[in-house]
């Protein structure tokens, strides 16, 4: 499977185009899915696109449930039979680490290729994902137990014991486009530090980069079978997390997709990352020019496909007219374009049908009496980055997650409603905080329901080692390293009777 090594770029409102002549390395995947440590290289049917321009770059396998099954089986065949230490899984994953590091320019060019991502958005995305890989070789100290205090109890006399903390087993994850390597490696990572196998099952939109990810992993001595990927729409998910021999399911998504497999699901392990639509507050005594910077870049980064993209800007109403004035003015300046044009701020949605979903949404609060300032129009798969105003309350861009490049500024005359309807929101996962108070960072912060508040900052942040997720509708569980390792992990008590 190969991507062309010729380039076309469309400059924002420009009928001209640009022909890119670099060539671009080769983008090359060993097959189309893996199972039972054997790639997958025949009947390939299901093509994968650029969401810029619809060109079909690759092809993958449209795994059946029969082929999910045997998938399952290989991977339960590695954990149940074939030993692989604590010492040879860290290696492995700092030498996974390294080997992408070396193939950094490869892996950025296949995260834009199919995905939404500009080449710079792509280059950090493999810089924080060898550091997640590092994060997880670095785990396994966390992979210790405890002596129980028998003598505690009476009903303790001539006991002794410990607990350790052991696999779960075979875990199916699942991963959402808009990280197609990072997501993958903090799924995938923690997973294996923890003694696990994983079943893969990457987006339809970007399989590519997680099965030359995967090939990366197995040339760093993961085991062949400890890792199996499996590609495919709702059929390869569905008989994915309904096999009983998958332990835990980790998956990242939306929410009416998580209902669906907790439904089918039934009762097992879950960690399930579903979004949000988070609120940033702004106060009278922000840094402005700091804050409208930051909102900017966390509102129209990946063009908001991201699940802590910044949807509602609370602002102090003794500075809103200019806060309003000076996001305008800034989001004016970017350039949307393609994704290799080295100029662009903002590449595609996904698809062209989720740009007209975003178009759809945008036209139905300005309906409702919604001010449009910048933005608000869409060319193909392209949705310029929009700020809107005087959105009536139930509106889906103030209730729904977008995931597009729209952001609603809102003004407040007291923190208490502006903390109120921070909070309203079914989804709870981050929020920002724009203050030079520390009484006033201390005060809000502790009143906003978000699983993370960032002060002087949007909720635009993650760091690979914190614990990642929310509360409400945002998530079940937490990801980052630590937190996903003592997840896929459980207790096991030993207990020597001491009888003569």
């Amino acid at each position: 499977m190969y991507a062309s090594d010729q380039r076309v770029s469309t400059h924002d409102g420009a009928s001209s185009q640009v022909l890119v002549t670099d060539p671009v390395p080769d983008l090359s995947v060993p097959g189309g899915a893996l199972v039972g440590g054997t790639w997958q290289c025949h009947d390939l049917t299901l093509p994968v696109t650029d969401p810029e321009d619809g060109r079909v770059i690759g092809y993958v396998a449209d795994s059946t449930p029969a082929d999910v099954a045997d998938a399952v089986t290989g991977v339960l065949n590695s954990v149940s039979t074939e030993s692989w230490p604590l010492w040879a899984r860290s290696e492995s994953l700092h030498k996974a680490a390294r080997l992408l590091q070396e193939e950094a320019v490869r892996f950025a060019h296949l995260i834009s290729s199919e995905g939404v991502k500009t080449l710079a958005e792509a280059e950090r995305e493999v810089g924080r994902c060898v550091e997640t890989l590092r994060l997880s070789a670095e785990a396994g100290g966390l992979l210790k137990g405890e002596t129980i205090p028998f003598a505690a109890s009476k009903r303790g006399g001539n006991r002794v014991g410990w607990f350790t903390r052991e696999p779960v087993g075979v875990i199916a994850a699942l991963t959402s486009f808009n990280d197609p390597l990072n997501l993958v490696a903090h799924k995938l990572g923690p997973a294996l530090i923890g003694g696990n196998g994983v079943v893969l099952k990457p987006s339809d939109h970007t399989p590519l980069t997680a099965l030359a990810f995967v090939e990366l992993l197995l040339s760093a001595g993961v085991p062949e079978r400890r890792i199996a990927v499996v590609c495919g729409r709702t059929q390869a998910g569905q008989a994915l997390v309904t096999d009983a021999r998958i332990a835990l399911v980790s998956f990242t998504g939306g929410p009416a997709t998580a209902a669906k497999i907790t439904a089918a699901a039934g009762p097992r392990k879950m960690l399930m990352e579903l979004g949000g639509n988070n609120p940033t507050i702004v106060c009278a005594d922000a840094v402005r020019a700091h804050a409208v910077d930051a909102v900017v870049d966390g509102a129209f980064g990946v063009a908001g496909q991201n699940c802590l993209s910044v949807q509602r800007v609370y602002v102090a109403a003794s500075i809103y007219d200019e806060f309003l004035s000076e996001t305008i003015n800034r989001t004016s300046r970017l350039r949307v374009g393609s994704k290799r044009d080295t100029i662009t701020d903002i590449g595609p949605l996904v698809s062209e049908a989720d740009a007209q979903r975003v178009e759809e949404w945008v036209g139905k609060a300005v309906a409702e009496g919604a001010t449009v300032h910048a933005g608000g129009s869409r060319r193909g798969a392209f949705y310029e980055p929009t700020i809107l105003t005087d959105v009536p309350e139930g509106c889906q861009v103030l209730t729904d997650e977008i995931f597009g490049p729209v952001v609603t500024i809102i003004p407040f005359e007291d923190i208490s409603s502006a903390i109120a309807a921070a909070n309203a929101s079914d989804y709870a996962l981050q929020a920002g905080l724009f203050t030079q108070s520390v009484e006033t960072a201390f005060s809000v912060s502790s009143q906003l329901v978000a699983g993370a508040v960032v002060v002087n900052g949007t909720s635009d942040l993650r760091v690979d080692s914190m614990p990642f997720g929310g509360f409400k509708g945002s998530g079940i569980g937490r990801e980052g390293v630590q937190f996903a390792v003592e997840a896929m992990t459980e207790p096991k008590n030993t207990i020597f009777n001491l009888v003569s």
